[in-house]
């Protein structure tokens, strides 16, 4: 009877409390170590530390930890990025992410107090009004690059190929983005400038290759998508469509196989099949990268100029309860031949380095413009 009931016992005992494997117990055990951690820095910390900003900065450094893109807005930061897409916004104009620990310019925007004063895509900022950037978040250092329009502050800047640093004073603006720029040049070719890819620049391409289309003359078109730091996806395949007849253009592949995309290009090229240049260098990224990937695979236009950037993930804003939000990077981009722009990039057909500023200036030369314009011209 005895032993009856003491297996009784152990029976209701499983029912009662279900069974947690080890993995979850050891989640639990990390939770509890987060919040005695919390509390010694509280009790014990030189100086009195401000809980809610510390918090934030625990959860920045959990989506930091998973890739340089993935990050928490505050209420603030998320109405402020808010603008950005709509073509108008305050700041310094350059899209940055991080690297060892550092802001990492993807590119500068064009016709931006950054890119007047001479920031390039790939130089690394060091430090901040005198600030060290070095162990901040990357949400942290914009918040420090942040300030009233009219404002002045001093970026410090490491470049590969300068032994010193540079240091830039630069003048906050409001950004305000035309992303297209089109010219007919020596008469035959059609230039398109894109500088990003926000919620108007279909409208502004296809305006702008309709008008350049009614010159009988037109041989071919160049797209110049260098440090052009991307945008909404379902702008650059858009673009990318007006180049295509058919075909991919991207797929994208999450960890839910359900949400797996593909997105196709319809009938019907704008240019009715013109010979097309492409430019890309190390300031192209994200959407730049899909459309210039699209469009070499499809051997639809020739690339030129330097490797991209290799921003080939996908990232979505997910509201919080405090009207905060945060980016994160839920699946990656592959280009019609099933290749990953990841960490990679996309290649030039015809690689070719851009000129120093001191040569430009010297010579006021374009020599990756010029090359395709000799291209196109045979």
């Amino acid at each position: 009877m005895k032993k009856k009931f003491f297996i009784t016992i152990i029976l209701l005992n499983l029912f009662t409390f279900p069974l947690v494997n080890s993995s979850e117990q050891n989640i639990y055990k990390k939770i509890d170590l987060f919040g005695e951690v919390l509390e010694k820095i509280n009790k014990e910390y030189v100086e009195e530390i401000n809980q809610s900003e510390s918090m934030d900065s625990a959860i920045n450094g959990l989506l930091q930890s998973l890739d340089p893109y993935s990050a928490y807005m505050s209420p603030e930061i998320f109405n402020e990025m808010q603008t950005e897409t709509s073509g108008k916004f305050g700041g310094l104009g350059i899209e940055v992410s991080m690297e060892s620990g550092v802001v990492k310019v993807i590119s500068p925007i064009d016709d931006t107090p950054a890119s007047r004063a001479g920031i390039k895509a790939g130089d690394y900022i060091v430090k901040i009004n005198e600030i060290q950037v070095q162990g901040k978040s990357l949400s942290e250092a914009v918040d420090l690059m942040r300030g009233p329009v009219g404002s002045a502050i001093e970026l410090t800047i490491r470049r590969r190929g300068e032994r010193k640093a540079l240091t830039f004073e630069i003048v906050r603006e409001i950004i305000q983005i035309q992303s297209v720029k089109a010219d007919l040049l020596e008469d035959n070719i059609g230039y398109l400038r894109l500088t990003s890819f926000n919620e108007n620049s279909d409208t502004q391409i296809e305006k702008q290759i309709k008008e350049l289309e009614k010159n009988k003359n037109l041989k071919g078109y160049i797209l110049d998508l260098r440090n052009n730091p991307g945008g909404l996806l379902s702008q650059a395949i858009r673009i990318s469509d007006f180049f295509l007849d058919n075909g991919e253009i991207v797929s994208t592949k999450s960890r839910k196989a359900s949400e797996n995309r593909k997105w196709f290009a319809k009938k019907g090229d704008l240019t009715n099949g013109k010979l097309l240049i492409v430019l890309i260098n190390y300031g192209s990224a994200s959407a730049s990268e899909i459309v210039a990937g699209a469009l070499k695979d499809h051997k639809r236009a020739i690339l030129l100029g330097e490797n991209s950037f290799g921003k080939g993930s996908v990232q979505s804003i997910i509201p919080l309860k405090n009207d905060g939000a945060i980016r994160l990077t839920i699946a990656k981009y592959y280009l019609p031949s099933g290749k990953s722009i990841s960490e990679v990039g996309v290649s030039p057909d015809i690689e070719i380095a851009e000129e120093t500023d001191e040569f430009r200036i010297k010579t006021e030369t374009d020599n990756q413009l010029n090359y395709a314009i000799k291209l196109l011209n045979g």
